[in-house]
């Protein structure tokens, strides 16, 4: 079941590898997700020092039966639960060949845990968006085109 969906990255940025991390949160938190209450539009991820990868900018709103002396802060930096393989191998691309990791939706999986879909991905330029753009918009007439024959 998907949770939150971030469709703003697949507009900015050509998806090359996508990854699984388990995301280190608090009960109140992953109330709040299940209710549909965070975005994830702004965030991004970023290694530090080769040993972590961190979830920044993810907003998730506070639950509201949660006590709001221990409710975490709303913007707070999330650690990602990955494999230390894993997070080497996502550090190196993305100091060689200059790709950004972003966050693409937050989801629960069988077991009932939030689990992050995250990519490593190329920010596009303009002239790709419109291209973009462009090829959807063909395939949406020729879509329009062969239903209206049948």
């Amino acid at each position: 079941m998907i949770a939150i969906e971030n469709r703003r990255a697949r507009h900015d940025y050509e998806i090359l590898e996508t990854h699984e991390a388990g995301i280190e949160l608090t009960g109140s938190e992953v109330k709040s997700i299940r209710a549909g209450k965070a975005s994830i539009k702004e965030a991004f991820v970023r290694v530090v020092k080769d040993e972590e990868a961190w979830l920044f900018n993810m907003h998730i709103a506070r639950y509201e039966s949660a006590d709001p002396r221990t409710a975490p802060d709303e913007k707070r930096s999330r650690r990602l639960l990955l494999h230390k393989k894993e997070i080497v191998k996502l550090a190196e691309r993305v100091k060689l060949e200059r790709l950004a990791i972003v966050p693409l939706k937050l989801y629960f999986n069988k077991a009932n845990r939030v689990k992050a879909q995250i990519a490593l991905g190329r920010g596009k330029k303009l002239h790709d968006k419109r291209e973009a753009i462009k090829e959807r918009d063909i395939k949406m007439d020729l879509k329009r085109l062969t239903k209206k024959r049948l």
